[in-house]
């Protein structure tokens, strides 16, 4: 069933995104109106309340994306990769060495469904939130109560492997947001991203709603206290 649970408990300005990778793209769903430069433009337009399908051929406009989500590339395609890992690696962005380390999606992409959380066709592989600290702060609590927070380091670049260490982990994890996902989504500077396993979702759920009473009562009291602190 449709959730608006973490936009009404978190008051996010950003609708969580519902994204699913399947083999057929479910009935009724249309595919993608227009192929974006990256895969992470899909989330933006999916936040805006777009429900549709990719295929593989559309996540070929950054070989980055490519990757992590597990695209079939061709000879030519896979040089052209090679080419924006070899510009990175100039300018000192990354590791020649670090590359395997990304994250990647262990089958090959097929289809890719995208919607916002509380309109999604179909349950999600991964449910992502963008939001600021506070809101991560407060994801991180509830999924640690809820015993399914990952225990990597919040990732940088590149923002979309994000969907792969969750998935391949089945644990919760975050990413600070890489400058080609700024770019391309429009994310805040202040903005980062958090993504659940769809199979963890209620449980985050539950865990979110007792996590943010329970600030909400910590914050009266250390507001009382340091009222109360002698002035210096």
């Amino acid at each position: 069933m449709p959730s608006t649970t973490l936009t009404e408990l978190l008051r996010l300005t950003s609708p969580p995104i519902a994204i699913t990778f399947a083999d057929q793209p479910p009935s009724g769903v249309p595919h993608v109106s227009a192929i974006e430069p990256a895969g992470c433009g899909y989330w933006r337009r999916a936040a805006a309340g777009e429900v549709f399908f990719t295929v593989a051929d559309d996540h070929k406009g950054c070989p980055i994306g490519a990757h992590t989500h597990h695209v079939a590339l061709s000879p030519e395609e896979q040089r052209g990769l090679m080419g924006l890992v070899q510009t990175m690696v100039g300018l000192s962005y990354i590791k020649m060495e670090e590359v395997p380390l990304i994250p990647r999606r262990k089958t090959p992409l097929q289809v890719t469904v995208y919607a916002p959380l509380d309109a999604a066709p179909v349950p999600p592989d991964v449910v992502l939130v963008r939001g600021h600290v506070q809101q991560m702060m407060l994801l991180t609590e509830a999924a640690q109560a809820a015993g399914v927070a990952g225990t990597g380091a919040t990732l940088g670049r590149p923002t979309c492997a994000v969907l792969p260490e969750t998935i391949n982990s089945d644990h919760t994890a975050s990413s600070f947001g890489c400058v080609g996902n700024r770019v391309y989504t429009g994310a805040d500077e202040n903005d980062a991203y958090f993504a659940i396993p769809g199979s963890h979702l209620a449980v985050v759920e539950a865990s979110l709603a007792i996590i943010v009473r329970a600030n909400h009562e910590l914050e009266q009291f250390h507001r009382a206290r340091a009222a109360a602190a002698p002035t210096q």
